[in-house]
């Protein structure tokens, strides 16, 4: 039995670049700094993150460079030719799930993604779609609500 699962909190480099395929399926790529720290030293990871469709949508929208997230996705190595006509390979995250650990900024105050598309992942997503629900976000009132 195989499994490709990686999971990461980071900070994100820059703004998402949201683009569109010729079928008109939006991808969101960007890349988030992980760093650890041992024996008195820190060391900086950059890992790139791609995401498709709707999340990808919340992603160039609510996302901006230096927030806090949680990535959850799959590892994936692809190749390409640069301008050059050199054969490349790049290692990214196809995420399927993303939550924003960072406070809104002051242009997104008040607004937040649906919690259908923020914090669920595609097997949710689809069955929420096919019944046409959704996940509702607990509201805590005070730190007596919270359930940890």
């Amino acid at each position: 039995m195989a499994v490709n699962s990686w999971h990461g909190i980071g900070n994100l480099g820059k703004d998402p670049e949201l683009r569109y395929t010729p079928s008109g399926k939006a991808v969101a790529t960007f890349s988030i700094a992980v760093t650890e720290k041992y024996n008195g030293e820190e060391r900086t990871e950059w890992i790139n993150i791609v995401v498709w469709e709707g999340l990808a949508e919340i992603c160039g929208k609510y996302l901006e460079k230096g927030k806090r997230v949680y990535i959850e996705g799959r590892m994936q190595t692809r190749s390409y030719d640069d301008r050059d006509g050199n054969r490349r390979s790049i290692t990214e995250i196809v995420a399927h799930k993303m939550d924003m650990l960072s406070p809104p900024s002051s242009g997104n105050q008040g607004q937040r993604p649906p919690a259908s598309n923020n914090q669920v992942g595609p097997r949710e997503s689809q069955y929420q779609q096919q019944q046409g629900g959704g996940f509702e976000e607990p509201v805590f009132n005070d730190d007596s609500d919270i359930p940890f």
